[in-house]
């Protein structure tokens, strides 16, 4: 055990030392519990800070909350409730008191209720209801909205006056239902089912703050699966924006409290009506584009178009055209094709054996009408044929000579 310097020299402490010490021993004794009592000589400061005294028959202690933990508080202290409180053992240095600083504080019996819940939510959790993946989209504009709570709530309220506001000319169907008490989480769940087989877009359900016990209805499994189930998407909006309850958890989406619900179900009518301004504005730029756009391929094709009579005079003078090339092709090929027919007329002559008879020469065959060439091709006595340019020779032949015995 630490034994204080003073002790061992018997020098005295000052007051703020040992008020030091105590405080250190006893949050280092102590680590975070829970303690349970009454309530009594409850205190608001203007700081918004809580102080009050935790008692029980024979003891009391004081505590304070601070104003970071008691706005977190979804109900209201009172005295002489009972309440569970868990604690930081601390100690008061100014005035060397004893006392607690409450880090959470709970009615009594609410830690059954807290287990429960956390039971559930887990159970919920691993069966998937609570997976990103099955949460729906919010219509962006939904044109008829259900509200599932009670008729007396203070929430619906807020939530009707919300949606008139950003939105009146929404269409709204409210499907009545106890948010408490025994038996309310089946008329929940009842009431979801019954909007979600309305003609309407998207289902708000809401209430206003409580206690867990008060919120109890929005953690029983009935109500979680009557909302994964319901084939609308459903926005959650129940107590204040620390609560947090099963439901909020199932939801496509949740809201911090029901007015914030009926925000996000619906986008501003002012805001609405600018982004309709500006899709206008950018519709009608678009479609004056698309016009001039069309005007200028009309022109062009107007310019190229011609009228049928112009086309069919335009066709005329190009058949025109083409015949003439033609006439003037098929007179080249005459024309060529007649000039070498004479010269091979020309040439046919020159090589007719009966041509070169006009130039004294005579053509001499034998009975066989085959042509003389040398004297040693027939013999005397034979008849030959004799053929002069005018006329014709028959002769026999009375003497032959060699050739190369001739004078």
């Amino acid at each position: 055990m630490h034994t204080p310097p003073s002790a061992v020299n018997n020098s005295p402490l000052s007051i703020s030392a040992l008020n030091q010490q105590v405080r250190a021993r006893l949050e280092e004794s102590f680590p975070l519990l829970w303690v349970a009592g009454e309530i009594s000589n409850l205190t608001r400061a203007a700081s918004g800070h809580l102080y009050f005294s935790l008692k029980d028959k024979d003891a009391q202690v004081r505590c304070v909350m601070w104003r970071s933990r008691a706005q977190t508080l979804g109900w209201q202290p009172q005295n002489g409730a009972q309440v569970e409180a868990r604690v930081l053992v601390s100690f008061y240095e100014p005035r060397g008191e004893f006392q607690l600083s409450v880090e959470v504080l709970r009615q009594a019996g609410q830690g059954a209720l807290f287990e429960r819940f956390l039971r559930l939510k887990a159970a919920l959790e691993s069966a998937g209801l609570f997976a990103p993946e099955r949460k729906r989209p919010l219509p962006p504009q939904p044109r008829r909205l259900a509200i599932v709570t009670s008729l007396q709530a203070a929430a619906l309220r807020d939530v009707l006056s919300t949606l008139a506001r950003r939105a009146p000319q929404l269409k709204i169907d409210i499907f009545p239902t106890p948010v408490q008490g025994e038996g309310a989480a089946l008329q929940i769940a009842a009431a979801l089912q019954a909007a979600g087989n309305s003609d309407c877009q998207l289902v708000i359900l809401c209430r206003g703050g409580g206690s867990i016990e008060d919120l109890w209805s929005f953690n029983e499994e009935i109500v979680a699966h009557a909302i994964a189930h319901c084939p609308l998407p459903v926005i959650s909006g129940i107590g204040h924006e620390t609560d947090f309850t099963i439901a909020d958890f199932v939801a496509d989406q949740r809201a911090p409290t029901p007015t914030a619900a009926a925000e996000l179900a619906v986008p501003e009518q002012a805001l609405v009506l600018r982004q309709l301004a500006q899709q206008q504005h950018r519709l009608q730029r678009a479609c004056q584009r698309r016009l001039a756009d069309l005007q200028q391929s009309l022109d062009r094709l107007a310019h190229r178009l011609v009228h049928p009579a112009e086309n069919l005079a335009r066709q005329r003078e190009k058949l025109d055209l083409l015949q003439q090339r033609l006439q003037r092709a098929s007179q080249r090929l005459h024309e060529q094709r007649h000039a070498r027919l004479l010269r091979l007329m020309d040439n046919l002559k020159q090589l007719d054996p009966l041509a070169v008879l006009d130039r004294g020469y005579a053509l001499v065959t034998d009975g066989n009408a085959q042509a003389l060439r040398s004297s040693s091709q027939t013999h005397s006595g034979a008849q030959l044929h004799i053929q002069l340019a005018r006329g014709q020779l028959r002769a026999q032949v009375t003497e032959v000579v060699a050739p190369g015995e001739a004078d």
